[in-house]
C-alpha cells in the first residue's frame, strides 16, 4: 500500500517546526527517523496533511550533559547515543538495552525522541526513561514545558504531548556512583518487541523496578530496602496488579510468569 497524500516541509528550525506543528495541528506529523511513521502510513494506520520533516535539523541534534542528565535532541539516532563514548558510564541502563533494541539498519535511522514519542509499551527507551525517572521536553509557540515519563505516557501509542508540541528533547538521568542498573527481556526473536522487558535500579536502599511490554504503557513500581527474602513476594504482588492482556504472542498468565522469572534474576543482578 502507499500512504494517502500529504504536503511536506523540511524545518531546519525549533521554531520552524513550531509554527508548522501550530498551524496544522493533529493533521501534521513528525518526520525524525520515520520507522515507525512511515510504515504507517504506507499500511494507512496513520494519516497526515502534512509532515513535517526535523531529520537534517542541526539545531536538534544535540547529545550534552545538562545538570545531572544527558539531553539528548529530537533528531539524535539511536546508534548515535549508542555509539557515544562515554555511554556504558553515563547510562549503563541504557547500554545494557540496546542490544535488544530490534537491528542496527534501525537504529541507524530511527531517533531515541521518536521512540518515545511513538510510546510503544513494548520499546525499551521509554522503558528506561521511565526507570530512571526522566523528562521529555516539549516546545511549541506558548513555550516550553517538561513532563516526567510516569505523566507522559498515557496508553498504546499515546502520550501526553498536545498537538502543538514537538519533543525537542528527553533528559535521561546520569548514574550516580551508588547506583547498580539491570535490564533483561524475553522476545521471541532477537529484535522483536519485547513480550516482557524488565529494567532495574537501585541505588542500595530505594529500587526502582519497571516493566514494559504487559500493561498499554511502561509502568514502575519503587520499594524500599528490598532485600532477597522480600523478592518473590514483591514480584507476585506487582505482576498480579499488571493489566495483562491474552493475544497472539503470549497469554496474560505467560507475561506475568516473565514479570517474576526476568525480575527475579535483574534483581538478583543488582543485588549481588
Amino acid at each position: 500500500m502507499k500512504p494517502a497524500k500529504f504536503d511536506y516541509v523540511r524545518a531546519d528550525s525549533i521554531d520552524e517546526a513550531s509554527s508548522v506543528l501550530a498551524e496544522y495541528g493533529d493533521d501534521a506529523r513528525i518526520l525524525a527517523g520515520g520507522q515507525s511513521l512511515l510504515p504507517m502510513l504506507n499500511m494507512r494506520l496513520a494519516q497526515s496533511r502534512m509532515l513535517v520533516d526535523i531529520s537534517q535539523s542541526a539545531a536538534l541534534n544535540f547529545m550534552r550533559v545538562d545538570g545531572e542528565s544527558l539531553r539528548i535532541g529530537a533528531s539524535v539516532t539511536q546508534a548515535s547515543l549508542e555509539w557515544r563514548e562515554n555511554i556504558a558510564s553515563e547510562l549503563p541502563l541504557i547500554n545494557q538495552a540496546f542490544p535488544h533494541i530490534s537491528h542496527f539498519p534501525i537504529r541507524n535511522r530511527g531517533t531515541v525522541c521518536g521512540s518515545i514519542a511513538h510510546a510503544d509499551p513494548s520499546a525499551e527507551l521509554p522503558l528506561c526513561l521511565l526507570a530512571l525517572g526522566g523528562e521529555i521536553v516539549l516546545r511549541s509557540q506558548r513555550g516550553t514545558r517538561s513532563v516526567s515519563a510516569d505523566e507522559f505516557f498515557l496508553g498504546t501509542l499515546r502520550t501526553a504531548r498536545e498537538a502543538d508540541e514537538l519533543i525537542e528533547a528527553v533528559r535521561y538521568p546520569l548514574a550516580k556512583p551508588n547506583q547498580r542498573f539491570a535490564f533483561d527481556e524475553f522476545s521471541m526473536r532477537h529484535g522483536d518487541y519485547a513480550i516482557v522487558a524488565i529494567a532495574v535500579v537501585t541505588d542500595g536502599t530505594n529500587m526502582t523496578f519497571a516493566v514494559g511490554g504487559v500493561a498499554d504503557r511502561p509502568v514502575s513500581q519503587n520499594w524500599r530496602g528490598v532485600s532477597g527474602n522480600d523478592v518473590e513476594t514483591l514480584l507476585h504482588d506487582f505482576s498480579i496488579s499488571l493489566e495483562a492482556q491474552d493475544d497472539q504472542h503470549a497469554t496474560a498468565q505467560y507475561r506475568r510468569h516473565l514479570v517474576r522469572t526476568l525480575g527475579k534474576k535483574a534483581i538478583a543482578k543488582v543485588l549481588s
